[in-house]
Protein backbone atom coordinates (compact mmCIF):
# COMPACT_ATOMS: atom_id res chain seq x y z
CA UNK A 1 0.00 0.00 0.00
CA UNK A 2 0.67 3.60 -0.52
CA UNK A 3 2.70 5.16 2.07
CA UNK A 4 3.94 2.08 3.73
CA UNK A 5 7.34 0.47 3.87
CA UNK A 6 9.22 -2.74 4.60
CA UNK A 7 11.10 -2.84 8.51
CA UNK A 8 14.22 -2.56 6.46
CA UNK A 9 13.15 1.03 5.68
CA UNK A 10 12.83 0.33 2.10
CA UNK A 11 9.71 1.13 0.00
CA UNK A 12 7.17 -1.42 0.06
CA UNK A 13 7.18 -3.71 -3.15
CA UNK A 14 9.08 -6.57 -5.13
CA UNK A 15 11.12 -8.19 -2.88
CA UNK A 16 15.04 -7.01 -2.53
CA UNK A 17 17.55 -9.37 -3.79
CA UNK A 18 17.78 -12.32 -1.64
CA UNK A 19 21.69 -12.00 -0.90
CA UNK A 20 21.84 -8.43 -0.76
CA UNK A 21 23.76 -8.03 2.67
CA UNK A 22 21.90 -5.80 5.76
CA UNK A 23 23.62 -3.11 7.22
CA UNK A 24 23.46 -2.02 10.91
CA UNK A 25 20.58 0.23 10.26
CA UNK A 26 18.58 -2.27 8.57
CA UNK A 27 18.81 -4.74 11.31
CA UNK A 28 18.05 -1.98 13.72
CA UNK A 29 14.96 -1.02 11.92
CA UNK A 30 13.77 -4.66 12.18
CA UNK A 31 14.74 -4.52 16.22
CA UNK A 32 12.84 -1.54 16.61
CA UNK A 33 9.51 -2.83 15.18
CA UNK A 34 10.15 -6.24 17.07
CA UNK A 35 10.29 -4.47 20.01
CA UNK A 36 7.15 -2.51 19.57
CA UNK A 37 5.16 -5.50 18.37
CA UNK A 38 5.61 -6.83 21.36
CA UNK A 39 4.96 -3.53 23.33
CA UNK A 40 1.35 -3.93 21.45
CA UNK A 41 1.11 -7.59 22.29
CA UNK A 42 1.82 -9.43 18.72
CA UNK A 43 4.32 -10.65 20.08
CA UNK A 44 5.38 -12.74 23.48
CA UNK A 45 8.60 -12.27 25.82
CA UNK A 46 10.19 -16.15 23.69
CA UNK A 47 9.09 -14.78 20.78
CA UNK A 48 10.97 -11.74 21.02
CA UNK A 49 13.77 -13.05 22.61
CA UNK A 50 14.09 -15.51 19.77
CA UNK A 51 13.42 -13.04 16.70
CA UNK A 52 16.13 -10.39 18.39
CA UNK A 53 18.73 -12.77 18.45
CA UNK A 54 18.41 -13.65 14.74
CA UNK A 55 17.67 -10.35 13.79
CA UNK A 56 21.19 -9.12 15.48
CA UNK A 57 23.06 -11.83 13.92
CA UNK A 58 21.54 -12.02 10.23
CA UNK A 59 23.81 -10.97 7.60
CA UNK A 60 21.59 -10.73 4.21
CA UNK A 61 17.79 -9.15 3.84
CA UNK A 62 16.63 -12.30 3.38
CA UNK A 63 17.43 -13.89 6.65
CA UNK A 64 15.48 -10.61 8.27
CA UNK A 65 12.02 -10.27 6.29
CA UNK A 66 10.34 -13.42 8.02
CA UNK A 67 11.14 -12.05 11.38
CA UNK A 68 8.37 -9.45 10.54
CA UNK A 69 6.43 -11.01 7.69
CA UNK A 70 3.32 -11.91 9.84
CA UNK A 71 3.38 -8.63 11.88
CA UNK A 72 1.84 -5.39 10.48
CA UNK A 73 2.86 -3.15 8.09
CA UNK A 74 5.12 -0.05 9.26
CA UNK A 75 3.70 3.22 7.73
CA UNK A 76 5.54 5.45 7.07
CA UNK A 77 4.55 8.29 10.22
CA UNK A 78 5.63 5.16 12.46
CA UNK A 79 8.88 4.59 10.91
CA UNK A 80 9.28 8.95 11.41
CA UNK A 81 8.19 7.82 15.31
CA UNK A 82 10.73 5.16 15.66
CA UNK A 83 13.33 7.43 14.31
CA UNK A 84 12.88 9.82 16.65
CA UNK A 85 13.49 7.78 19.90
CA UNK A 86 15.99 9.01 21.94
CA UNK A 87 18.37 7.49 24.31
CA UNK A 88 18.36 10.40 27.19
CA UNK A 89 15.90 12.83 27.90
CA UNK A 90 16.48 15.33 30.81
CA UNK A 91 13.41 16.96 32.10
CA UNK A 92 13.81 19.96 34.25
CA UNK A 93 11.69 21.65 36.04
CA UNK A 94 11.61 24.29 39.17
CA UNK A 95 8.22 26.11 41.15
CA UNK A 96 6.01 25.64 37.86
CA UNK A 97 2.88 23.52 36.41
CA UNK A 98 2.83 20.15 36.71
CA UNK A 99 4.89 17.95 34.05
CA UNK A 100 3.24 14.81 32.39
CA UNK A 101 3.88 12.35 29.83
CA UNK A 102 1.05 10.44 28.50
CA UNK A 103 -1.26 9.29 25.45
CA UNK A 104 1.13 8.02 22.90
CA UNK A 105 4.64 9.59 23.60
CA UNK A 106 7.99 7.19 22.67
CA UNK A 107 9.90 6.11 25.67
CA UNK A 108 13.31 6.40 25.85
CA UNK A 109 16.23 4.13 27.11
CA UNK A 110 16.40 7.04 29.90
CA UNK A 111 15.22 9.73 31.61
CA UNK A 112 16.56 12.09 34.04
CA UNK A 113 13.97 14.37 36.44
CA UNK A 114 15.86 17.10 37.79
CA UNK A 115 12.41 18.39 39.25
CA UNK A 116 11.52 21.29 42.44
CA UNK A 117 7.92 20.85 43.87
CA UNK A 118 6.15 19.93 40.47
CA UNK A 119 4.15 17.06 40.52
CA UNK A 120 5.07 14.65 37.65
CA UNK A 121 2.98 12.23 35.90
CA UNK A 122 4.50 9.01 33.68
CA UNK A 123 1.81 7.47 32.11
CA UNK A 124 2.48 4.48 30.20
CA UNK A 125 -1.07 2.86 29.52
CA UNK A 126 -0.63 3.96 25.32
CA UNK A 127 3.11 4.77 25.42
CA UNK A 128 5.16 3.51 22.43
CA UNK A 129 7.71 1.32 24.18
CA UNK A 130 10.58 0.27 21.87
CA UNK A 131 13.10 -1.41 24.64
CA UNK A 132 12.69 -3.47 27.50
CA UNK A 133 14.24 -1.14 30.39
CA UNK A 134 14.01 2.58 30.99
CA UNK A 135 16.09 3.99 33.96
CA UNK A 136 14.78 7.16 35.33
CA UNK A 137 17.34 9.00 37.39
CA UNK A 138 15.71 11.05 39.73
CA UNK A 139 16.67 13.87 41.56
CA UNK A 140 13.43 15.28 42.68
CA UNK A 141 12.35 17.34 46.10
CA UNK A 142 8.74 18.09 47.23
CA UNK A 143 5.60 16.58 45.38
CA UNK A 144 4.79 13.62 43.70
CA UNK A 145 6.13 11.47 41.38
CA UNK A 146 3.34 8.90 39.56
CA UNK A 147 3.92 6.22 37.19
CA UNK A 148 1.20 4.57 35.47
CA UNK A 149 1.44 0.90 34.53
CA UNK A 150 -0.13 -1.35 32.11
CA UNK A 151 -0.25 -5.14 32.14
CA UNK A 152 3.63 -6.26 30.94
CA UNK A 153 5.33 -3.46 33.04
CA UNK A 154 7.22 -3.62 36.18
CA UNK A 155 8.61 -1.22 38.48
CA UNK A 156 12.20 -1.50 40.36
CA UNK A 157 12.48 1.31 43.23
CA UNK A 158 15.12 -0.43 45.01
CA UNK A 159 17.57 2.01 43.87
CA UNK A 160 15.66 4.88 44.73
CA UNK A 161 17.21 6.78 48.09
CA UNK A 162 13.81 8.78 50.12
CA UNK A 163 14.49 11.68 52.42
CA UNK A 164 11.06 12.63 54.08
CA UNK A 165 9.61 10.45 51.31
CA UNK A 166 7.88 7.33 51.02
CA UNK A 167 6.78 4.78 47.74
CA UNK A 168 2.94 3.77 47.77
CA UNK A 169 3.39 0.78 45.13
CA UNK A 170 -0.15 -0.66 43.72
CA UNK A 171 0.61 -4.06 42.12
CA UNK A 172 -1.99 -5.89 40.35
CA UNK A 173 -2.16 -9.86 40.42
CA UNK A 174 0.27 -11.17 37.77
CA UNK A 175 -0.97 -12.97 34.65
CA UNK A 176 1.43 -15.67 33.14
CA UNK A 177 -0.03 -15.03 29.91
CA UNK A 178 1.32 -11.51 29.99
CA UNK A 179 4.87 -11.30 29.30
CA UNK A 180 6.93 -8.18 30.70
CA UNK A 181 7.67 -5.63 27.97
CA UNK A 182 8.92 -3.32 29.80
CA UNK A 183 11.11 -3.04 32.93
CA UNK A 184 11.48 0.77 34.82
CA UNK A 185 14.06 1.24 37.27
CA UNK A 186 14.03 4.14 39.47
CA UNK A 187 17.26 5.34 40.92
CA UNK A 188 18.49 8.53 42.11
CA UNK A 189 17.22 10.72 45.66
CA UNK A 190 13.81 11.86 46.05
CA UNK A 191 13.14 14.34 48.87
CA UNK A 192 9.93 15.12 50.66
CA UNK A 193 6.53 14.46 48.75
CA UNK A 194 5.99 10.69 47.65
CA UNK A 195 6.33 8.05 44.67
CA UNK A 196 2.63 6.61 43.47
CA UNK A 197 2.67 3.72 41.28
CA UNK A 198 -0.65 2.29 40.39
CA UNK A 199 -2.54 0.36 37.28
CA UNK A 200 -4.99 2.85 34.93
CA UNK A 201 -8.11 4.14 37.57
CA UNK A 202 -11.32 2.46 36.62
CA UNK A 203 -14.08 3.92 34.84
CA UNK A 204 -17.56 4.96 36.81
CA UNK A 205 -18.95 2.19 35.10
CA UNK A 206 -16.33 -0.52 36.02
CA UNK A 207 -16.00 0.89 39.79
CA UNK A 208 -19.86 -0.15 39.87
CA UNK A 209 -19.02 -3.70 38.77
CA UNK A 210 -15.97 -3.91 40.35
CA UNK A 211 -14.28 -4.88 37.13
CA UNK A 212 -10.78 -4.61 36.17
CA UNK A 213 -8.80 -1.73 34.81
CA UNK A 214 -8.83 -1.48 31.08
CA UNK A 215 -6.30 -2.89 29.20
CA UNK A 216 -4.74 -1.66 26.58
CA UNK A 217 -4.93 -2.82 22.64
CA UNK A 218 -3.30 -5.46 21.98
CA UNK A 219 -2.06 -6.35 26.04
Amino acid sequence: MPGEISPTGEPSGPGSPPGLRASHADRDRVVDVLRIAAGDGLLTADELDERLEVALSARTLSELTPLTADLPPVSATAGATVAEVKDVVRIEQVHSGAIERAGRWVVPRRLELAVTFCDVTLDFTDAVITHDTLRIDVEMTGKTLTLVTRPGIVVDTDGLLLAHSRVKYRRTPPNPDVPVTLRVELAGQKAHGGVVVRPPRRTFGQWLRRGPAPLPPGA
